[in-house]
């Protein structure tokens, strides 16, 4: 039976299954089923989304990012940071680097302990926005950090049904036909900031999200004036760090740094393909009162 060898990797909790695809291991046309196989919880390996390392002929490597559902986002900013290292590691790429995604070019930096991206520059950042979330307008900010993103400031960070609340938002006729991610932060008086996220493309809360950080860091500085560099705490307890710049009033120079960590390597065998279930395309259907 055919195996392909695969690296687990997590960045701050955000967890990925990563392979060299560079000699076209994983055939094109089993790349979504693989993914959706591979990513089930408790069936699989499991894990957020997966990223296969590809050749590219101007820049170090290109990757194929795809969420667990299957679905193709632009950016990941904790996956670009595990591909990062995973291409430090194997020779692909020295600690300096830069790779191709749909979102753009990546740059990256592999530290010892760390590794640090530069961001595609945000666009369209907004704040103030009243969303309607069954009959209870609130009040969010949004901004694309590769990928969209809503942030909801809160005051109590437990209390939160992300879940629940992130389903609202990631649905809200407002962000269609796409969706959005859910962002929901708490600031204590020390200046501890606490994030939870709800993915899309997971359809479910998630440990750690890197461009739900940069976007929570760049609302919270335009509506609070904090500024570079902010520390969040994800829920998984640990840290990710936001660096930017600010000229005329737009974010740039824009950092993601973070840990970026091999939890195991192995061989996928065909059997995981078995796995592939028409429960990761379930959608939810959201009324909402006018």
């Amino acid at each position: 039976m055919k195996t392909i060898p695969f690296f687990k990797m997590s960045g701050s909790g955000n967890d990925f299954i990563i392979i060299d695809n560079r000699e076209a291991v994983v055939p094109e046309a089993q790349l979504t089923r693989l993914v959706i196989g591979a990513c089930r919880r408790k069936m699989s390996v499991g894990a957020d989304g997966m990223i296969f390392i590809e050749s590219s002929a101007n820049r170090d490597f290109k990757w194929r990012f795809f969420n667990a559902d299957g679905s193709l986002p632009d950016m990941c900013g904790n996956g670009a940071r595990c591909a990062a290292r995973f291409a430090f590691m194997h020779g692909i790429a020295g600690r300096q680097m830069a790779f191709d995604t749909l979102a753009g070019t990546i740059e990256a930096t592999v530290g010892d302990d760390t590794v640090k991206i530069r961001m595609t520059a945000p666009r369209d950042l907004k704040t103030g926005t009243m969303l309607d979330l069954e009959g209870t307008p609130t009040a969010v900010g949004s901004v694309n950090t590769g990928v969209p993103h809503v942030v909801m400031v809160v005051d109590d960070i437990e209390a939160v049904a992300v879940a629940e609340t992130g389903r609202l938002i990631r649905y809200h006729p407002n962000f269609a036909p796409d969706g959005t991610n859910a962002n929901f932060v708490a600031v204590k008086e020390n200046g501890t900031i606490f994030i939870r996220t709800y993915e899309r493309g997971v359809e479910d809360e998630t440990l750690a999200c890197g461009t739900g950080n940069v976007a929570a860091a760049l609302i919270l500085a335009h509506e609070r004036g904090l500024t570079s560099p902010v520390t969040l705490t994800t829920r998984s307890g640990g840290n990710l760090t936001v660096h930017f710049s600010t000229q005329g009033g737009r974010y740039q120079d824009v950092f993601l740094e973070g840990d970026a960590r091999v939890i195991y390597r192995g061989d996928l065998w065909e059997d995981c393909l078995l796995y592939t279930s028409p429960t990761h395309e379930t959608r939810y259907t959201i009324s909402y009162s006018v």
